[in-house]
């Protein structure tokens, strides 16, 4: 992780090469970068995607693969370039999605949301 190593720009494939090492407890993310409140990710589920509801709003940026996203009562599909918000404590996942999905993950604020 970088909080304090003064670096402030990330590749995606430096970003993945750190999945699994994190804190994480996702085997499939890595924590790039923190500040304050905020938290830099990239995460790459394979398979099937095994999220809870998170404490902090996230945002996801979806760099590369396609699929489905639920996000609470909502259901819509996904491609590269696409932002998807999450208000903290909505139940959300990705489904049908194809073995090379990775996106940037941003948290950042109070628990319970802003």
């Amino acid at each position: 992780m970088a909080e304090d190593s003064g670096q402030l720009q990330w590749s995606l494939e430096e970003a993945e090469e750190g999945i699994g090492s994190s804190s994480t407890g996702n085997p499939r993310s890595n924590t790039v970068f923190t500040n304050g409140s905020m938290r830099l990710l990239v995460y790459a589920p394979r398979g099937e995607d095994l999220q809870e509801a998170h404490d902090q709003d996230e945002v996801y940026i979806i760099q590369t693969g396609t699929g489905w996203f639920v996000n609470g009562d909502d259901r819509h599909e996904f491609e590269p370039g696409d932002a998807l918000f999450v208000h903290a404590g909505v139940e959300h996942r990705f489904e049908e999605f194809t073995n090379d999905l990775s996106m940037w993950v941003v948290f950042w604020g109070p628990d319970g949301g802003e």
